[in-house]
């Protein structure tokens, strides 16, 4: 069972299922499902779930500890050859329960009209928040702003991890949001906020997400994932934009990771085979399928030098594993972070600490 992001990823998973059940001999279907987090809950709760399936970081801990999952990390042939960030995310108590599927990382995107258009070259890329900010200035003329994001987490947070932070420590045992490092990061984006030179696609520009603003010419530059390829070709083809690493910030390169992982169900009947089939699903050959069906990061370090040929004007994505941290995998964090984007969206005109204050409460009230 899958949760698609389309008929590219469905029809290249189908493809690769089908090859794996031709040359194993083994029967095996694909479902893709219309509400992945709903008919998963269903299968589980009827013990007839899926054997294999897509498992997002936040929906680990809860299915782990309630013993839905098998954990078949340790019996991975590949199990070495994982970022070891992305082994981190799916790892329940000293566990390692099910193999990382692919990734995702954020990086600056840049839109090459405005830069040229600013007397810029690829010299002036930004290599610290100072540089970030003096750019996001020059940048920012008439209806153009130099920076746009959505407020949440999930971009505001690769700020907090350049400052030396996290929502969280890297297994998600506890609760750093009120570092100081963050309350630096988040200083660092108010004062951005404040000069006008960073808007909330959204909120500030009415647009859906930071790919959106830039595509339409109302942001010169935005924080997104790999994922904004595909948005930028699909609704915006004759955009030119150029992929850049992050500015450092004061703790050095950060940036966030996104991720889901192969689950194997406890009560699969078929456990000896789906451990097969994840094998073959997370082989080099098969991740670089997908990766050129729909856009996705390859897991395996083995398979980084062929991406990177074959992609090379997106290399700071694949990069970014190198010093990526994983969003909080803790059962219930995803509700904590959802409060934490709808506080986000206020910052202009909150205290940095304050919002940090309620987040980290919040985390903390889940408990081990």
């Amino acid at each position: 069972m899958i949760g698609s992001s389309g008929d590219a990823e469905a029809t290249a998973v189908k493809k690769a299922v089908s090859d794996w059940s031709a040359s194993s001999g083994t029967k095996a279907s694909v479902v893709a499902a219309t509400d992945l987090n709903q008919q998963l809950a269903q299968g589980f709760a009827a013990k007839k779930p899926a054997d294999v399936f897509y498992l997002s970081t936040d929906a680990l801990a809860g299915y782990a500890s309630n013993g839905s999952l098998l954990p078949y990390g340790d019996l991975l042939q590949n199990k070495a050859d994982f970022y070891p960030s992305l082994v981190s995310s799916f790892t329940y108590q000293g566990q390692l329960y099910c193999a990382p599927k692919d990734f995702s990382t954020l990086q600056l995107v840049i839109r090459d009209d405005d830069w040229k258009a600013a007397g810029l070259t690829d010299k002036d890329y930004p290599k610290s928040w100072d540089d970030l900010e003096a750019l996001a200035k020059k940048l920012t003329t008439g209806k153009t702003v130099g920076l746009s994001t959505n407020g949440e987490y999930a971009r505001i947070g690769a700020f907090m991890v350049q400052a030396g932070g996290n929502l969280m420590n890297d297994d998600s045992t506890q609760a750093t949001a009120n570092s100081d490092a963050n309350v630096q990061a988040l200083t660092f984006v108010k004062k951005l906020l404040d000069e006008g030179v960073y808007k909330y696609a959204k909120e500030g520009l009415g647009e859906g997400d930071g790919g959106q603003a830039l595509g339409s010419g109302k942001a010169a530059m935005t924080i997104e994932g790999n994922w904004v390829t595909g948005e930028l070709k699909n609704d915006f083809p004759d955009v030119k934009y150029t992929v850049v690493p992050l500015p450092s910030g004061p703790a050095g390169q950060g940036t966030l990771q996104f991720s889901n992982c192969w689950g194997i169900a406890k009560d699969s009947p078929n456990q000896a085979a789906a451990l097969k089939l994840v094998e073959q699903l997370t082989s080099t050959d098969d991740q670089l399928a997908f990766s050129k069906a729909f856009g996705v990061l390859p897991s395996i370090q083995s398979a980084a030098d062929a991406w990177k040929t074959d992609n090379p004007t997106l290399v700071p994505f694949l990069d970014g594993a190198n010093y990526a941290k994983g969003v909080p995998t803790a059962k219930g964090a995803s509700d904590v972070v959802a409060d934490f984007n709808s506080q986000l969206t206020n910052l202009a005109k909150s205290g940095p600490k304050t919002i940090l204050d309620t987040v980290q409460k919040n985390l903390e009230a889940l408990g081990p």
